[in-house]
C-alpha cells in the first residue's frame, strides 16, 4: 500500500448555495489545501486510487461520492445528519466565540475557546470516520479535514441548516 495510491486528490464541494461568509468560505480553502497536501484514504476492497471526492447535501442527508482520478465511480456514502447535529451546533457556536474573542484583548481567552473548538473538532471527525468505516478508512487529520469542509457545506446550505437552536 502506497501513500500516493490511497489518497484524495481532488475536491468539489456542492457550492450552489447563495449564503456566503467569508470566514467559513476560508476556512474551506484551507482544508482543501491540507487535504490535497496530506491525507489517507482508502476504500474497502478497492485496488487504489488516486481519489475524487463530491461532497453535496441531498435530501437531508450528507452525499460523500468518491471516483477514481479518471472519473469512475468508486463508492457513494450516505449519512445522515442527525449524529452531526449537536457538534455541528456545538461547533458553530464556538467558532462565533472564536471570531468575537479575535477582536478582543486577552489572549488566554482566545486560547481556551481555541482548546474547546480542537475538541468538538476533533470529536466530530472521530465520528464521521466512524460512520464511513464500513466503506471508507481515513485517518484522523482527513477526517478533521473532511468534518471541516462537511460544516462549510452546511454553512451555507439554508435548506439544511442545523446550527440554530
Amino acid at each position: 500500500m502506497t501513500g500516493a495510491k490511497y489518497r484524495i486528490c481532488d475536491v468539489a464541494l456542492d457550492c450552489s448555495f447563495r449564503t456566503r461568509d467569508g470566514r467559513v468560505e476560508r476556512e474551506q480553502a484551507l482544508a482543501i489545501t491540507d487535504l490535497l497536501k496530506t491525507n489517507t484514504f482508502t476504500p474497502v476492497g478497492h485496488d487504489g486510487g488516486p481519489y475524487r471526492l463530491k461532497i453535496e447535501a441531498v435530501d437531508g442527508r450528507l452525499a460523500m461520492h468518491f471516483a477514481e482520478d479518471n472519473g469512475v465511480h468508486v463508492v457513494s456514502q450516505y449519512l445522515s445528519l442527525i449524529p452531526f447535529q449537536r457538534l455541528i451546533k456545538d461547533y458553530t457556536r464556538i467558532c462565533e466565540s472564536y471570531y468575537d474573542a479575535i477582536c478582543r484583548p486577552g489572549l488566554e481567552r482566545l486560547e481556551a475557546i481555541d482548546m474547546g473548538r480542537c475538541g468538538i473538532h476533533n470529536e466530530a471527525a472521530e465520528l464521521l470516520r466512524e460512520r464511513l468505516s464500513s466503506k471508507v478508512s481515513i485517518d484522523k487529520e482527513t477526517g478533521r479535514r473532511l468534518f471541516t469542509l462537511i460544516y462549510a457545506l452546511l454553512a451555507r446550505n439554508a435548506e439544511h441548516r442545523i446550527f440554530s437552536s
